[in-house]
């Protein structure tokens, strides 16, 4: 009779599982565009590389990390990146800067047969999400140039409104925030190129 019982209710409560597994809410992907503007860029002749990109262990992950409070995140199982947030994030910043310096020689790095004249590599010190608020965004950046061996650095702080609630305004933000890191890259490599003509 015990055993019975026992039987049952593991029957039940893998009935109550299963039934769990299948209500649950599908996941959504997400990726990060360009949005630099480019009124008035003057076309530049040269090619660049983006990357390696290095982000915080924290959000190396699929999943969307939150912040809660000063002190505490959450990872969001059902709002995740589309692939891997070094990459994303190299190919948003190669596709603002192809805007910004007005080239298409810009690509993300490593590639094949790709001789750029300057690379850029960024390591992402923070990325924060507030949904519903705001995004936050610290990079450390270098732009070496190939030929004179000469590297201008800098360090973008880029904070973003998030304009609704949504995970697909969240990355619309961070996308923006990025755009602004571009900008100091290209302002960085357009002085270094007016230097050596």
């Amino acid at each position: 009779m015990v055993k019975r019982i026992a039987r049952l209710f593991s029957i039940a409560l893998a009935a109550v599982a299963i039934a769990g597994c299948g209500t649950s809410a599908p996941a959504r992907f997400y990726t990060l565009v360009p949005t630099a503007d480019p009124v008035g860029v003057p076309a530049a002749n040269y090619a660049v590389s983006v990357g390696p990109v290095t982000i915080p262990a924290l959000v190396d992950c699929p999943q969307i990390v939150v912040q809660l409070a000063p002190n505490q995140v959450a990872f969001d199982e059902f709002n995740r990146w589309a692939g891997p947030l070094d990459d994303i994030i190299a190919r948003a910043v190669a596709a603002d800067l192809a805007v910004l310096l007005g080239t298409p020689r810009v690509a993300r790095s490593p590639l094949a047969n790709f001789n750029p004249d300057y690379r850029v590599t960024i390591d992402i010190q923070r990325f924060e999400s507030v949904p519903g608020e705001s995004v936050r965004v610290e990079a450390v950046w270098a732009a070496r140039a190939s030929a004179q061996k000469e590297t201008r650095s800098g360090r973008t702080v880029a904070r973003e409104p998030v304009q609704g609630k949504s995970f697909d305004a969240l990355a619309a933000a961070h996308s923006r925030a990025l755009a602004k890191v571009s900008s100091d890259i290209a302002a960085a490599i357009r002085a270094e190129a007016s230097r050596h003509p």
